[in-house]
Parts: structure tokens; C-alpha cells; sequence
């Protein structure tokens, strides 16, 4: 199985998450909306919902949607 193109990393200790595209940083993710905005930027259309697709989107080392270090 091939890993989706995007990936969320987990968080950092000071909070937030790298957010990568096909190996390229996209920054730093400190909520949803950061995440959604990064995608826009990319050129993905419809990021809003692209977010919950686990084929565009892999959340690595935490649950998705949780920003901070637990």
C-alpha cells in the first residue's frame, strides 16, 4: 500500500505539527485551519474535506486533529 501524499507528523513539544507534501515541508500546523491553508497553497482544491481522506492524508504519531503534545 502505497502512503498518501501528505502527511501530518506528530507533535512537537512546543506544539503544533510539520505538515509535508510528497516529502516537501509545507510548515508548521498549530490547528485545522494552518493545515487546510497549506493545502490551499499547494494548489488542493476542496482541502477542507481532503483533511479526512486517509488516501491524501496520513496523521503520523498522534490522533488527527490534535495539535498539541500530550
Amino acid at each position: 500500500m502505497r502512503s498518501a501524499p501528505i502527511v501530518v507528523h506528530q507533535p512537537s513539544p512546543t506544539g503544533g505539527r510539520r505538515v509535508t507534501a510528497y516529502g516537501h515541508i509545507l510548515g508548521l500546523a498549530h490547528d485545522d485551519h494552518d493545515l487546510i491553508e497549506f493545502l490551499r497553497r499547494a494548489g488542493l482544491p476542496d482541502s477542507e474535506t481532503l483533511i479526512d481522506d486517509p488516501r491524501w492524508v496520513e496523521w503520523r504519531g498522534g490522533r488527527a486533529h490534535i495539535w498539541d503534545a500530550a
